[in-house]
């Protein structure tokens, strides 16, 4: 297999998609808003200027390291090297990356320096494949490390880059009302009819179907909603840092996080305020989203302010 590049494909694949953006933004100029859209290229441009490296040095350096060192251990007590390049290991890769995503993706709403990373990918109140270019400047500084495991038992390196491409050409295609639930096709597979319940703020969608490619890992993992009859999508997230500013998009739950850790009392309260999930509070001053969902009242602090 030749050497492989990992931001070589999306060279290629990029025209393409700003392509299908302009098309949609012809049909449906009503989806898109001026600013929100400036920001979503101010966001894109950072995160790919950051993903030009970290991309390169996870398969390159992390992923390879990894495949090489383990590839004694495989040889001897498993009897195989590398799953190698066949059509089945093609598919093998694609359906594994994809369950590597959806606890990536899990873990980037439920834990709240993850949040912070992820957060800019929700930040925008419209709908539209201008959303799906937001992602987050810090995000692929840590998301590699969910795909480390896809080395250790003999995934090439390149078959993990490719697999992560096709997976994010297709989710760039999720992010749109131009599209429904595709049938007998949305039952398997993810469609933007169920990704916007994953975009929408409102209590009954929040952190559901997580999902990449496959709808099986939300069903599995207990995290699948369907749209709910009357309940229509209220794109973007609680708290709105109310600004197309693409450097406060990306900081502003940092700050957040800083702010409260210089009011913790405890290691216990630095741990969660940092790694627990977004929302939590010693006193429930603020509430997660499972508090939410279950009807917790917000403490009178809260009420107060």
């Amino acid at each position: 297999m030749p050497e492989f590049n990992p931001t070589d494909g999306m060279i290629y694949i990029y025209p393409i998609l700003i392509g299908f953006m302009i098309i949609e933004f012809l049909v449906a100029r009503e989806n898109y808003e001026r600013k929100d859209v400036f920001a979503g290229f101010g966001i894109a441009l950072g995160s790919s200027i950051v993903a030009s490296f970290t991309k390169v040095f996870a398969v390159v350096v992390v992923f390879q390291w990894f495949f090489d060192v383990l590839e004694p251990f495989r040889a001897q007590y498993f009897g195989y090297t590398t799953i190698g390049f066949a059509w089945w290991a093609w598919a093998l890769a694609i359906v594994a990356d994809d369950f590597s995503f959806y606890w990536h993706h899990r873990f980037s709403h439920t834990v709240r320096i993850l949040w912070a990373c992820h957060v800019p990918h929700h930040s925008s109140k419209n709908y539209n494949f201008a959303v799906s270019i937001r992602n987050g400047w810090f995000i692929t500084l840590y998301k590699p490390i969910f795909w480390i495991w896809m080395a250790c038992i003999g995934f090439e390196p390149v078959m993990i880059g490719t697999a992560l491409i096709i997976n994010g050409t297709y989710q760039y295609f999720l992010h749109t009302k131009l599209l429904g639930s595709l049938g007998w096709f949305g039952n398997i597979f993810n469609n933007p009819y169920v990704h916007a319940v994953h975009h929408s703020s409102n209590v009954e969608y929040l952190d559901k179907n997580h999902g990449g490619i496959l709808l099986i890992w939300d069903h599995m993992f207990g995290t699948w909603q369907n749209i709910i009859k009357g309940v229509a999508p209220q794109y973007g997230i609680l708290k709105d840092p109310e600004t197309y500013n693409p450097i406060r998009l990306n900081t502003h739950v940092f700050e957040d996080i800083f702010k409260d850790l210089k009011k913790a009392k405890s290691l216990k309260e630095v741990f969660m305020y940092i790694f627990g999930p977004p929302g939590w509070s010693p006193d429930n001053s603020t509430l997660t989203v499972k508090q939410i969902q279950a009807g917790v009242e917000p403490s009178e602090q809260t009420k107060a302010a």
